[in-house]
């Protein structure tokens, strides 16, 4: 909003020229979602235990979470409510990529809230039954993909993404096969936020690093001379994708304020959701989907420790009669927890792999 109207004004006022500029406009937007976050945190944690709203702790979990039960939980509406009001100050909104980027937000976030408000509520301990959080996932990972290929917002084909540590090749879908990727990038990056959120601070504290990573990314590709130079697809108009990747990163960094050990709230599916579904939209609009995994390295991990817990669990009940386990208690988080880590080691030394995934994937720019 700020963007169409100050600039205007500089005639009368030459300093407000600087709104011309994303980089100011980032900072702008950064300082923005920590304020709101911080201004109204308290009163959606005070909103939140005043409707006893609080989290359900499962009894097979760590034995130190059971304190935990009935903490106020969906409080990624904190999350939602400095990201989007930050965006719409600071961002333009006659650009596709931020749109885009906001609406995959709101859209999981409504997803999110169901389930947490069918399960903490309305008392229904399956919540949003899985498939029908799958459905709606999906719904918009299949509509997305249909609308760029139908409603190409770059000169680039829609159909290629960027490989990593290649600047001269491109992976080439077709059509159709594009449209399940975007729809298999949105739900698989929800879903991995989703369950990476389990302690204090975890999934809050990684999605600040990774959508600040995206927010970079996202800069480069919207120049001309730093795209060519680094060899990286130029995506006119996506440098105003950098504004709402760093308005999440500080929403999320003025939820962390509440979340951080011991938690006055929990984010919920409405912030899990809404925060995965968001990274997964920046990185097909800015073709980093395969950028995305190395980005979100520690949300892969713990997912992956999911399905081969999973795996190896049924494989040997249907092979030996017993089920036997990889990891102490998956996602691995909760390994590492029942090996004796304290809650707050776990959390650090997992951003701490964050920021190690973050530089790897900076070095993809040089490394090619």
């Amino acid at each position: 909003m700020l963007a169409h109207l100050l600039p205007g004004l500089t005639g009368v006022f030459s300093p407000l020229n600087v709104f011309v500029y994303i980089s100011f406009r980032t900072a702008g937007a950064v300082v923005t979602s920590l304020i709101i976050a911080f201004v109204f945190g308290p009163v959606v944690i005070h909103r939140l235990r005043l409707a006893n709203i609080g989290q359900v702790v499962r009894e097979v979990g760590p034995e130190t979470h059971l304190a935990k039960s009935g903490t106020p939980t969906m409080g990624g509406l904190i999350i939602i409510l400095a990201t989007t009001v930050s965006t719409l100050l600071w961002a333009r909104l006659d650009n596709p990529y931020t749109i885009l980027a906001l609406v995959a937000l709101l859209w999981m976030g409504v997803i999110g809230f169901l389930d947490d408000y069918l399960k903490v509520v309305q008392g229904k301990t399956r919540g949003l039954v899985a498939r029908y959080k799958m459905v709606g996932q999906w719904t918009f990972g299949l509509a997305l993909g249909a609308f760029l290929v139908w409603n190409p917002i770059s000169e680039h084909p829609t159909t290629w993404t960027t490989v990593p540590f290649f600047a001269d090749f491109a992976a080439v879908f077709t059509v159709p096969a594009f449209i399940v990727f975007t729809g298999i990038v949105v739900s698989g990056s929800s879903n991995a936020v989703n369950l990476t959120d389990g302690l204090d601070g975890l999934a809050a504290g990684l999605t600040a690093i990774s959508s600040a990573t995206l927010g970079i990314f996202a800069y480069i590709a919207g120049r001309v001379d730093t795209s060519q130079y680094l060899g990286f697809f130029y995506l006119e108009g996506a440098g105003e994708l950098t504004i709402f990747a760093f308005a999440l990163a500080g929403g999320a960094l003025g939820f962390l304020w509440f979340n951080a050990h011991p938690a006055e709230v929990f984010m919920g599916d409405t912030g899990s959701l809404a925060l995965g579904g968001a990274l997964g939209v920046m990185a097909i609009l800015l073709k980093a989907e395969f950028l995305l995994v190395i980005v979100g390295g520690v949300f892969v991990l713990e997912t992956l420790s999911v399905i081969v817990q999973r795996g190896w669990f049924k494989y040997t009940k249907r092979r030996f009669g017993e089920g036997r386990r990889v990891f102490r208690m998956a996602p691995v988080h909760h390994h590492f927890e029942k090996l004796g880590w304290s809650e707050s080691t776990v959390v650090i030394r997992f951003w701490i792999l964050g920021v190690l995934f973050a530089m790897v994937a900076f070095s993809t720019l040089k490394i090619r």
